[in-house]
């Protein structure tokens, strides 16, 4: 997903007006620091997903058949390869049905 500075930006306020309202939560930072911390760790998923999509693309590219983008066929490869793309990364879980 692709995401504008400004959209982080605004994004990162919304988690922080929430954490704010959360009885839960205290702060030992100030919340401008975690707002920015927020920020770079929103910057750096999205950045490993970029990369993990693109290296999905040319996995599937590379298949000796070839597989039309937006077929059911290239969908679940897609889908499959991305999750193990992530989980390899050390972003997401890869889910079994």
């Amino acid at each position: 997903m692709r995401l504008t500075r400004e959209k982080t930006v605004r994004l990162s306020h919304r988690i922080i007006d929430f954490l704010v309202s959360s009885p839960d939560v205290d702060f030992v930072e100030d919340r401008d620091t975690i707002r920015q911390e927020i920020v770079s760790i929103i910057t750096a998923l999205l950045k490993v997903e970029a990369q993990v999509d693109t290296e999905v693309r040319a996995k599937i590219a590379s298949q000796k058949k070839e597989i039309l983008e937006g077929s059911e066929e290239w969908d679940i490869l897609y889908r499959k390869y991305y999750a193990e793309g992530l989980k390899r990364m050390g972003v997401a879980e890869v889910q079994t049905r």
